[in-house]
């Protein structure tokens, strides 16, 4: 049984030829505007990557997500893992840009700042050039002789070295620089089993790059699937004139001299003249190359362009509209707002709770004591010297077991704490009181919780 041959580009993956095989790609690097400021944009990602965990700002890093400890350190804010209402902010917010984000610029994110992207364009691929020379019409080399067998090796050799690098970068945004090094000075044997994560994850991001490589953006990443139903014909994409481009061919009416030469570039191996695509990332390769062409034969600039559907069909540019400024400032509205709100959180948290199983105890014939846990986080970067006192009934007392109320910075304190209440002060079975954390004679946050007595007869 013979099987059919696809007629279009759509019937079947652009990595995966006619027997079913996996098609390597091999870009050739581009040169061009594009190309030039995408260099820029992602070296300013990666030194980001790299710098982020060692800036201070209020003592704390920028960027710190200690999971272990249930604690992150976002633009120098501590977040803490009780700060549920401020981890539920971010997550709104990082679903509405992400979908107002594509709306607008469509698929933006993933050539210009994606991790996956940034680092197999602009870190193994130029390792790859710089051992095996720019690929010429998207072909590998396929001869195999002792010099291109150890080119290979050393080339190899280094993707390790660099999958070892990144690792340990992401792992100071995880542990900090502190611990990171401490962990890196000590004998391997004192921390064996973090070692083999560390190098099992060095491992996988070895054959991401090496081998795996653009399946990533094109087959696994939801982000190029979550494009298709929210762009629409006024969202913005690197996208063929082909008004302009059409007829094309090298002796036909239009600009476009079917040179292939944007598919030679093309990190994902596809034909920006097919139309929207969702292996296409948005990197601008494409751009590039094709000015090129268009320079040396005499014709004007940006047949492949940043544009959208309508702006090609209408011929009036739609980047800069209505719309994109809408959406923007909604973008940035949010981001404010979430900015807002980590910096005006309460500088203490505290969590007062009855002890489990205990009742009310009868101190003398008019007294009544209960017993509750208290839990107080200081979420300053500095140390605080704390009064506990109750604030309804004002009449009652409390007593904090241990005597401790120094609260040392990002430290916690936990005790037990008595609280004692005149029978005339109880309202029944459940009495409601309000205990105030003050630092001096400033109130830094009050909690209400219930005061359990004996039935009133």
């Amino acid at each position: 049984m013979e099987l059919e041959t696809p007629t279009t580009f759509r019937d079947r993956p652009i990595n995966i030829n006619d027997r079913g095989q996996r098609n390597w790609i091999y870009a050739r690097q581009p040169k061009g505007e594009w190309y030039t400021r995408r260099t820029i944009v992602a070296w300013l990602a990666i030194s980001f990557l790299a710098l982020a965990p060692f800036i201070k700002i209020n003592g704390n890093p920028l960027m710190l997500f200690d999971v272990a400890n249930r604690k992150f350190s976002i633009f120098g804010q501590l977040i803490w893992a009780q700060d549920t209402y401020l981890l539920a902010l971010i997550m709104v917010v990082t679903v509405v840009f992400i979908v107002l984000f594509t709306v607008i610029y469509g698929r933006l994110w993933c050539g210009w700042a994606c991790p996956q992207t940034i680092f197999l364009e602009m870190v193994y691929r130029r390792i790859e050039y710089l051992f095996e020379g720019n690929y010429r019409g998207g072909k590998g080399k396929q001869e195999m002789n002792s010099q291109n067998f150890f080119r290979k090796l050393a080339k190899h050799a280094v993707f390790i070295l660099v999958s070892i690098l990144i690792t340990n970068l992401f792992l100071n945004w995880i542990i900090g620089p502190e611990r990171l090094w401490a962990i890196i000075s000590e004998p391997v044997s004192e921390h064996l089993f973090g070692f083999m994560v560390m190098l099992g994850i060095s491992l996988f991001y070895y054959w991401i790059y090496a081998f795996f490589r653009e399946q990533v953006c094109t087959m696994i990443c939801p982000y190029g699937r979550l494009q298709g139903v929210l762009l629409d014909s006024k969202s913005v994409a690197v996208i063929y004139d082909y008004k302009r481009g059409e007829p094309r061919g090298p002796k036909s009416k239009g600009d476009c001299i079917d040179c292939h030469q944007c598919i030679s570039v093309c990190p994902t191996g596809i034909d920006i003249k097919n139309g929207s695509q969702l292996e296409c990332i948005n990197c601008t390769a494409c751009i590039d190359e094709c000015n090129m062409v268009m320079k040396k034969i005499n014709k004007p600039g940006n047949l492949i362009r940043f544009d959208s559907v309508h702006g090609i069909d209408t011929g009036k540019r739609s980047v800069l509209n209505t719309r994109t400024y809408a959406y923007s400032a909604v973008l940035v509205i949010l981001i404010v707002t979430l900015g807002i709100t980590i910096s005006n959180r309460k500088p203490i948290e505290t969590t007062m709770l009855r002890v489990s199983g205990s009742i009310y105890q009868q101190v003398d014939s008019v007294t009544y004591s209960n017993l509750y846990l208290l839990k107080i986080i200081n979420k300053t970067q500095t140390d605080k010297e704390l009064q506990i006192k109750l604030l309804t009934p004002k009449s009652g007392k409390i007593q904090l077991a241990t005597g401790q109320s120094i609260l040392k910075s990002q430290g916690i304190l936990q005790s037990v704490i008595i609280v004692n209440l005149d029978k005339k002060q109880l309202t029944g079975k459940s009495t409601t009181i309000e205990v105030g954390i003050f630092e001096g004679e400033t109130l830094l946050e009050h909690y209400t919780t219930n005061f359990l007595g004996p039935v009133s007869k």
